[in-house]
């Protein structure tokens, strides 16, 4: 199987939290036409989470988001190279089979994980995270400020780690550059 190098693979983290809080639909929404994938690792750490919060079975059910499924030797060499890295008390295997696919098809990663994140950038995968995806989807103006405030405080009400707290997200993308004051 050859994935679209256009393709965003999403790691589990952000479909599991926007699932969670009624938000997988802006996704879907942003990314518009573009293909999202997720491999099959964080598809089982979806099922798993299914356990405790069955809502996060709307993210395994949407039909716009393909399952990746390999026995290709270059992508298990990869997997199992992240796997080292990565890997602690069976933990972040999701983030393996993301990185490895960023690898092997060149598509563009989705992680909110620091250490994968750092890990890609040094392989060279185009890697983005939450709050970079929402900042470009203001400047894009396909969300508004107010919207996506809302959407980051959501986020965190159900202990999802972002860079910073409930109402901080103007003043962090302000800070970090991620955003000029006329963008907001």
């Amino acid at each position: 199987m050859t994935i679209p190098s256009n393709a965003w693979v999403f790691d589990t983290g952000p479909l599991r939290h926007f699932t969670i809080n009624g938000w997988l639909g802006v996704l879907r929404f942003l990314a518009d036409n573009r293909p999202v994938y997720i491999p099959d690792s964080v598809e089982r750490e979806l099922v798993n989470a299914t356990a405790n919060v069955p809502t996060v079975g709307a993210a395994l059910d949407a039909d716009w988001i393909h399952v990746h499924r390999s026995t290709d030797q270059g992508f298990g060499a990869a997997f199992a190279h992240y796997v080292d890295r990565l890997v602690v008390d069976g933990k972040n295997m999701g983030e393996c089979g993301v990185l490895a696919m960023g690898q092997i098809y060149g598509c563009e990663v989705v992680i909110d994980d620091a250490t994968a994140r750092t890990i890609a950038e040094e392989k060279g995968i185009r890697v983005t995270a939450t709050v970079p995806l929402l900042c470009d989807a203001i400047r894009a103006k396909k969300l508004t400020t107010v919207m996506v405030e809302a959407l980051a405080d959501s986020l965190l009400e159900s202990e999802y780690h972002l860079p910073f707290g409930p109402g901080g997200f103007r003043t962090h993308v302000l800070e970090n550059g991620l955003l000029d004051y006329d963008e907001l």
